[in-house]
């Protein structure tokens, strides 16, 4: 149902607006002009705009240009988020902007994500495989012999129930004042091994060495948080004289 796809995405959005104006930002931060904290923020969501379809339209160039490929379904999450670090990252050298921005999108993000699954449970995309659980949820599925109702896992309730538990952890983290700089790490790091491990109960097809395109996907989020991360780490270390 499209109608509903689009109101999750649109509550999913005024979540994320709403929940960054309202988080405590760090003092440099705070010090930047705001024209710059516009473009930072903007960045993240072309980013994960561009990201997210690029599975989709890698091979329909002209898609690109038509104004309903973007409101319509059809996105993926992994390469959504992918391409929104990225832009930011970029965004940031571009601008010599030298303070940490990750931890304000940690917590927004989350509880974006949270929302907007649920989108996708109403609108009967992203679902998993066919299952016996009782918690299973019946799905319009394209078969060799037409569509047909099948019951499946859903998965966009358990990723909305991964999303929502990150966000109560995260902001665990922030009233204590731990892990400070790097809390979209750690939730990127946790959301790339949740969707590696999930996509063996989703219906995609293997893309390399028996592994699909989002578990390679998922594989390069994590892999590039954690090594930035030690390289951070090795960088705030002090050097013996």
């Amino acid at each position: 149902m499209p109608f509903y796809y689009a109101s999750f995405m649109l509550v999913a959005m005024v979540v994320f607006l709403a929940a960054r104006w309202y988080i405590p930002k760090p003092a440099g931060l705070l010090v930047l002009p705001r024209w710059k904290r516009a473009v930072l923020a903007g960045a993240a969501f072309v980013g994960g705009a561009l990201g997210g379809k690029v599975p989709f339209l890698g091979t329909q160039p002209l898609a690109w240009l038509d104004f309903q490929t973007w409101v319509a379904d059809g996105k993926t999450i992994v390469a959504g988020l992918i391409g929104a670090y990225l832009a930011v990252e970029l965004a940031k050298w571009l601008l010599d902007v030298r303070v940490k921005t990750g931890d304000t999108f940690a917590l927004p993000l989350s509880l974006a994500l949270a929302i907007g699954r649920w989108g996708c449970f109403f609108n009967g995309c992203c679902y998993g495989v066919e299952t016996s659980l009782p918690w299973g949820a019946w799905f319009r599925v394209k078969t060799a012999d037409g569509y047909r109702l099948v019951k499946c896992h859903p998965t966009q309730i358990y990723e909305s129930l991964f999303h929502f538990s990150m966000a109560l952890l995260i902001w665990q983290l922030m009233q204590r004042g731990w892990f400070p700089g790097q809390r979209l790490k750690i939730y990127l790091i946790a959301y790339g091994a949740y969707r590696f491990l999930t996509e063996y109960i989703r219906p995609e097809p293997a893309w390399w060495l028996g592994l699909t395109f989002y578990q390679w996907a998922a594989l390069t989020l994590a892999a590039g948080m954690i090594a930035q991360w030690a390289i951070e780490s090795r960088r705030r270390e002090p050097r013996l004289a």
